[in-house]
Order: structure tokens, then C-alpha cells, then sequence
């Protein structure tokens, strides 16, 4: 599984801090939150700060994050290690693969992407290719069980792989020209496979020509119809039926 430490000390860079553009953007998200409740605004900067060394997240980093909110310097590191999101080492520059790994994943053949990423890539995770553009790993349920086996890389999902279609995937990044993130067959986001297979009948859709173009669907012979009230009962003013 994804391996959660942070980057060995030979491969951190020593200082890190907000250009100037990234620096007023963190102040515009801080100010959001009322004073005492800094802290909030910790995943969207270490976000930021990832995006800006490169697609990972150094300790350094992490530490200026907290020093901005005024954190503890174990807090930021408790939220940069918790969640997959954060890289916490050295990753591609053209791409990083994040492999989804549990169970629905796995039964749909995530075993034979793991084997291209090892394969293409490098043979194990949380390394960068030889020429320094791929890097990959194993991680927790991306949430989109239903297109599995899936992968993210950087911020969009790739569904529905197979070791072609992902190798098309690689091949995209590779070349500059990144193919339609989404599932990677004919289907519509999580639609089922092949289209539609009940509720096709047009008829159950048509609507009573004498309602005009407000009115509802026409009722079946099957539909229940509602009674109709009878004609001798009232309703008196306690909402109690009289005759």
C-alpha cells in the first residue's frame, strides 16, 4: 500500500515558501474563517503547495503551512501523511499514477495494471522512471467502484482500464496530448454498460393530448384511478365529514 513517510532528507529541498501570487491566494482562503479556526484552511494550502513544488509535497512545505495557520508542526504533518492526496515523495513530472487497490478494483483485474505500472514504469512503486516523467503507487478506494479498476492521476480519474487502455493512458501523458479522463469505454460516467436496459419503452413517457402541454403522463389500463369523492358529504370547518 501507499507508503506514507515523508522523502529521505538527501531528496528535500531546504527552504520553501509561496510566490508572491500563491501567497495572496492563501491569505484570501484564510480570511474565510473566523479568527481561532485557521487551521481549516490546512488541505487547500498544502494543495497549493504541492502543486507548486512540482506535484509533491516536501516537509518544508508542510511546515511553512503551519507556521501560516499558526498549527503545531505534528498537526500539518498528521493531515499531509493521513491522506493519499498528498505525495509525499519525488513523483513524475508528466504523470503520477495512483492505482486504486481494494477489493471491487482488484476482482475487475487492477493486479494487471499494477504489472504495466511495474512494468512501464518502474518496478516498484514510489519511484521515478529512469527518464524522470512516470511514477506510480497503490492506493485506498477512489470512489468510483462502479467504473473499477480506476485510477487517478493528478486531479482526474481514469475508469474502466484494462493494461491497453492504460498504456494509451501513459502513452497521452507521455506525448503531451493526456486522452479524455473518464471511463475509458463506451459508456456514460457510471452509466450501465450498453446503454439503458429498462424504462426504454417511449410510450410510458407520452402525455394526454387533451390536458394540453402541462399535462401529466396518460394512465394505463393497470393504473389506479382516484376515487371520486361523494356527492352528499361535506367538510365541515374541523376538517370532520357531514352528511
Amino acid at each position: 500500500m501507499a507508503n506514507r513517510r515523508l522523502a529521505p532528507p538527501d531528496q528535500q529541498p531546504k527552504e520553501f515558501s509561496f510566490t508572491a501570487e500563491n501567497k495572496a491566494w492563501a491569505d484570501k482562503v484564510i480570511a474565510r474563517y473566523p479568527e481561532g479556526r485557521q487551521a481549516s484552511a490546512v488541505i487547500p494550502l498544502l494543495m497549493r503547495a504541492q502543486e507548486q513544488s512540482g506535484g509533491w509535497l516536501p516537509q518544508r512545505a508542510i511546515e511553512y503551512v503551519g507556521e501560516m495557520l499558526g498549527m503545531p508542526k505534528i498537526r500539518t504533518l498528521e493531515v499531509a501523511t493521513f491522506y493519499t492526496q498528498f505525495l509525499l515523495q519525488p513523483v513524475g513530472k508528466k504523470a503520477h499514477v495512483q492505482v486504486c487497490g481494494t477489493t471491487p478494483c482488484r476482482l475487475r483485474g487492477a493486479d494487471a495494471l499494477f504489472e504495466l505500472c511495474a512494468h512501464k514504469i518502474h518496478p516498484e512503486p514510489l519511484h521515478v522512471s529512469a527518464d524522470g516523467n512516470f511514477s506510480w503507487e497503490e492506493v485506498e478506494c477512489l470512489g468510483a467502484c462502479v467504473n473499477a479498476p480506476m485510477a487517478l492521476i493528478w486531479k482526474d480519474t481514469y475508469e474502466d482500464l484494462t493494461p491497453e487502455s492504460l498504456q494509451k493512458v501513459l502513452d497521452g501523458f507521455a506525448s503531451g496530448n493526456p486522452v479524455k479522463p473518464g471511463p475509458q469505454i463506451d459508456r456514460q460516467f457510471s452509466a450501465p454498460v450498453g446503454g439503458p436496459t429498462t424504462l426504454t419503452d417511449a410510450t410510458i413517457y407520452s402525455r394526454s393530448n387533451g390536458g394540453g402541454g402541462n399535462a401529466g403522463p396518460a394512465l394505463t389500463d393497470n393504473e389506479p384511478k382516484k376515487p371520486t369523492p361523494a356527492a352528499n358529504v361535506r367538510e365541515t370547518p374541523a376538517g370532520k365529514p357531514a352528511t
